[in-house]
């Protein structure tokens, strides 16, 4: 389990610091754009992997088929309904719905996979996202009604992400981590490729798509959110789910808000305040309390206690 935590722990270092990455190559390309960039990275980073034979994929149709709703479910549908509905509410409306999904993990694993947890656990868990919710709102952010569209379409984002953790579960013990990732990147990379080309072909705006490529800072970004943030962190999520419950998996992901927070400080100068710290210490104990707090298997009494 050591290594599964550990991978889990990798993975929201890596996201949290993907959104300061995200921030940089939003200010030279769409969102979509930056979607069709980002995956292109990332599908081609594994195909190099393949051909020189660091990773090895042993992929048939039946498994493409079966892999295949995990991959729409995330990325294609998530990034889908998160880059729309941001168009029609604010960022921060979308990280107080995002941090929901260990609630709605913990829900769905527990009607689909029988996935138990106790009371201390659903208190752990619900600390962390209250510790999410609680920097966000400090900082200004709440939830406006009259942008229903897009909340629902973020909400439907979050289903994804939850239904995502869930599905992988049973998959990851079915498959290699790489099978698993492989298939995702390839369904990524199609999609938003696609429409990324197709939204540019109908209007015409070629360039707009190919001009971003020639700026540093973008490639650095692209490079970052493409094989960090996108190939590895697959990687790592579906080696974790192979491992852990989905319900304790999922919580990790609030540790990427700490990490935002601190690369914010450090690398972009914003300010830390007093409820950044207590909304930390809510997301630590909530991460820790869900992972540590789980029913305790019984030891068989031996003959020795038994005759005492």
């Amino acid at each position: 389990m050591g290594k599964a935590y550990t991978a889990a722990v990798l993975n929201a270092l890596i996201i949290g610091l993907s959104f300061m990455f995200v921030k940089l190559a939003l200010e030279f390309a769409s969102p979509l754009d930056t979607l069709a960039h980002r995956f292109t990275i990332s599908f081609a980073a594994a195909i190099l992997l393949i051909v020189c034979r660091v990773i090895t994929v042993n992929i048939r149709l039946r498994d493409i088929l079966a892999i295949l709703p995990l991959g729409l479910l995330y990325p294609a549908l998530f990034f889908g309904f998160q880059s729309f509905g941001l168009l029609h509410a604010s960022s921060s409306e979308g990280g107080i719905l995002m941090a929901a999904v260990p609630i709605f993990t913990l829900f769905l694993a527990s009607v689909f996979l029988k996935e138990r947890t106790n009371a201390w656990q659903k208190l752990s868990v619900s600390v962390s996202v209250a510790g999410v919710i609680f920097i966000f709102v400090m900082q200004g952010a709440s939830i406006d009604l009259t942008h229903l569209s897009g909340l629902l379409l973020l909400l439907l984002s979050t289903l994804c992400m939850a239904g995502y953790s869930v599905m992988a579960r049973p998959l990851a013990k079915k498959y290699k981590p790489m099978d698993i990732t492989f298939i995702m990147l390839a369904i990524g990379f199609v999609s938003f490729n696609a429409a990324a080309l197709g939204k540019h072909a109908i209007s015409g705006t070629w360039s707009q798509f190919i001009e971003p490529l020639a700026n540093p800072t973008f490639l650095l970004s692209i490079a970052y959110l493409g094989i960090l943030s996108s190939l590895v962190t697959a990687l790592t999520t579906n080696y974790a789910l192979s491992k852990m419950e989905a319900s304790k998996m999922s919580v990790f992901g609030n540790l990427g808000t700490l990490v935002t927070i601190i690369a914010g400080v450090i690398f972009l100068g914003e300010p830390l305040f007093y409820y950044h710290i207590i909304g930390a210490i809510m997301i630590l104990a909530g991460v820790l309390g869900t992972n540590l707090l789980g029913s305790k298997t019984q030891l068989p009494t031996s003959k020795k206690t038994a005759s005492m």
